[in-house]
């Protein structure tokens, strides 16, 4: 089945199998990370939730400078680094004693992990042409949905021996898969790094389309949220469907990333393609948010049925979306900034993973039908926006002046 995921060949296979190896580690940690920090390291919930919350702001903070590194640098080596480094930052985790130490060590990782995930986007940039850089990213996320799943099955395994031996060998399996990603990063061609040019370093923040599409975009990925966490909350508390369903519904998601993903992000290589299939993946999302509207109300059977058809609404707008947000990042960035842009872009999904789950599960859970109607009417609101903002974004590269090397 993997091999099928793979991309036919080329540095293309070889980003999948570091993408493999990285989200095997990922997949695990994901499921054993506030675990490992409660049980083995005694902190409060409200601690490890403050640690969340720091590092997710380095990260957000350090982004765009981070990605403005690997182009200075060049991408694979900064990719090679910041995974070498989150190798023993993790197994720092080992000797955290106390809640300082603890806050320190997260939020030196969140830097490494910040700089490794532009300095990923743009190789992707950097050794694939433009036509095939959106099929390379749905392979590669199709990828890691089957390397994360793989993970989390591990992590089942650990915590059914629930000792802390167990989680010890989880933090040192997660550090020797960083270590192992940056040593099988050696293997990429270089991608040279971009000479200092005129003007202002960071020029995707003055770059105002990109940024409101970063920005909608950001609103638009809250859809993550909405099925890892407002969902369950939904069907455990607000619908009369078996708990089973909460895992019926992500197993479906997964599988159909899996199948479909490379598939919906054909035709998504240009901007305007790649902003139209954001509209369209956005008003699935809004019909899976009016479908699960109504779930709350009916028997059992009914909002069964509800559930399992809202969720595949949702997972066909997910991987539309997705493909059409891969498209406009790469399609609306220079090739001689995609780091400094890539790392930009990652901010969006950071700022809506910060406001998404206060908000969504204010909507859902607090005005039930109509609070998911709103939300509805949101996704469809923003997504129709998408193409005007590509056509600003065009018109606006086509008045740029060439750029002068210093």
């Amino acid at each position: 089945m993997l091999s099928r995921l793979l991309p036919p060949k080329g540095p293309a296979r070889l980003l999948s199998g570091i993408t493999l190896v990285h989200t095997l580690g990922q997949g695990l940690w994901m499921a054993l990370n506030a675990i490992y920090a409660m049980t083995v390291l005694h902190l409060t919930p409200g601690q490890f939730s403050v640690g969340v919350g720091v590092a997710a702001g380095v990260a957000l903070a350090v982004s765009t400078p981070t990605g403005h590194l690997a182009d200075r640098l060049g991408p694979r080596s900064v990719q090679i680094w910041s995974f070498l480094a989150l190798g023993p930052l993790t197994a720092a985790l080992l000797a955290v004693h106390g809640f300082g130490m603890y806050l320190l060590v997260v939020s030196v990782q969140a830097l490494a992990y910040s700089a490794s995930r532009s300095a990923r986007m743009a190789v992707v940039a950097g050794l694939v042409p433009p036509e095939q850089r959106v099929a390379v990213r749905a392979h590669l996320r199709a990828t890691s949905n089957v390397s994360v799943s793989l993970g989390a099955v591990l992590a089942g395994v650990l915590l059914a021996v629930d000792s802390g031996p167990a989680y010890r060998a989880a933090v040192v399996f997660n550090a020797s898969t960083y270590l192992l990603t940056g040593l099988l990063s050696l293997l990429l061609p270089v991608v040279e790094p971009q000479p200092a040019r005129s003007g202002p370093a960071l020029i995707v923040l003055r770059d105002r389309p990109y940024l409101t599409f970063v920005v909608l975009d950001g609103l638009l990925s809250m859809h993550n949220v909405l099925l890892e966490v407002v969902l369950p909350i939904w069907v455990l508390h607000h619908t009369a469907a078996p708990r089973w369903m909460i895992a019926a519904i992500l197993i479906t998601n997964t599988v159909a990333v899996v199948l479909l993903q490379v598939r919906a992000a054909r035709g998504t290589d240009e901007p305007s393609s790649a902003a139209r299939a954001s509209r369209s993946g956005a008003l699935c999302l809004a019909l899976a948010c009016g479908v699960f509207a109504f779930s709350g109300r009916p028997s059992l059977l009914l909002a069964s049925v509800l559930l399992i058809a809202g969720a595949l609404a949702h997972v066909l707008g997910e991987i539309r979306q997705s493909a059409g947000s891969w498209g406009m990042s790469f399609g609306l960035a220079p090739d001689h900034a995609q780091g400094q842009y890539q790392g930009t872009y990652a901010m969006g999904s950071d700022l809506g993973k910060l406001i998404a789950p206060a908000l969504l599960t204010w909507l859902a859970v607090e005005h039930g039908t109509l609070g998911w109607l709103v939300m509805a009417a949101g996704f469809a609101l923003v997504g129709a926006a998408m193409p005007a903002v590509a056509a600003w974004a065009v018109r606006g590269r086509r008045l740029e002046p060439g750029p002068v090397a210093v």
